[in-house]
């Protein structure tokens, strides 16, 4: 068996467990799609940092995991009672503390941990403080703060409660857009988009992830019986903003002169490798859906 086909094969069974996951996380409800976030989260933040490190900074990687997983855990918990209320149609005096609570705690947290890097950083004494602080506040505002906005996502787009496929179409377009990017770059990619970032990518295999987006968000919508217009609008930003996702994960393995930002994922590389556009789409879904979808319905 050659090499290469070794490699597509392992490729394709480590996609389809990670496929797996993600589909039995979704239907086991909010807490197993929040365990998840929590998990990219974890794992992704632990990524950035090893990154950084390459690069020869040496950022608070305990501290700022820490901060990172208190964080999103607090978010998960908060939007959790929310769930609850939704789901059972009444938000008693417990639930509605632990939502207001704690949205509250998860911010002064975000805050005071940010706080403690500057000051921890005064008596490490090392070589790079300024880009030890840096890096290492970072890998909070790249991996978490938007993983705790993901957890909004599916919620602002299903009013009726937790929706498991909602959150799996919302995936299935960040990947479309990837497959059908992929498949037509191959085909009929001419004109290249970010060379020195990413070789392989092209203007054609943009428009043609784009579309392949936007054809996910119509299927969706149709599934989950949701507005199209707002799925279609969705399906667009999110393709942009995992455009830029990828070339941005691109920049930094450039950076730090690695292939893969781990290894967890055989054939796939690291977390980063494989959920980078989800990462960086979700500030923008969050805000696009903030503004199209709860604003209107205040």
């Amino acid at each position: 068996m050659s090499d290469k086909l070794r490699n597509l094969i392992v490729r394709t069974l480590s996609g389809a467990v990670l496929l797996a996951i993600v589909v039995a996380a979704a239907y086991m409800g909010y807490w197993g799609f929040g365990t998840l976030m929590l998990l990219i989260t974890v794992i992704g933040v632990w990524e950035f940092y090893k990154l950084v490190a390459a690069k020869g900074v040496e950022p608070q990687r305990g501290l700022g995991m820490l901060i990172s997983t208190i964080y999103v855990l607090g978010c998960v918990i908060s939007l959790g009672a929310w769930v609850n209320y939704v789901d059972n149609g009444k938000l008693d005096w417990a639930a509605k503390a632990v939502y207001e609570v704690g949205l509250v705690a998860s911010f002064v947290v975000l805050v005071v941990g940010i706080a403690l890097i500057f000051v921890r950083e005064v008596f490490l004494a090392k070589k790079t403080p300024m880009l030890n602080i840096a890096s290492t506040i970072m890998g909070i505002f790249y991996v978490a703060v938007p993983m705790s906005l993901m957890l909004t996502v599916p919620l602002m787009l299903s009013p009726l409660g937790w929706t498991p496929l909602v959150f799996l179409f919302y995936l299935f377009i960040v990947w479309g857009n990837d497959v059908f990017a992929y498949l037509v770059g191959i085909t009929l990619g001419r004109h290249k988009m970010c060379e020195r970032l990413s070789p392989k990518k092209s203007w054609e295999g943009f428009v043609g992830g784009v579309v392949g987006a936007m054809v996910m968000g119509a299927v969706g919508a149709v599934v989950v019986g949701g507005n199209l217009g707002v799925w279609l609008g969705l399906s667009v930003v999110v393709s942009l903003s995992s455009v830029v996702g990828d070339l941005v994960e691109s920049m930094f393995k450039r950076d730090a002169g690695v292939k893969d930002s781990g290894n967890i994922l055989p054939g796939h590389g690291g977390i980063l490798d494989r959920f980078d556009a989800l990462i960086l789409s979700a500030p923008f879904a969050f805000i696009y859906l903030l503004v199209v979808v709860v604003v209107p319905n205040l």
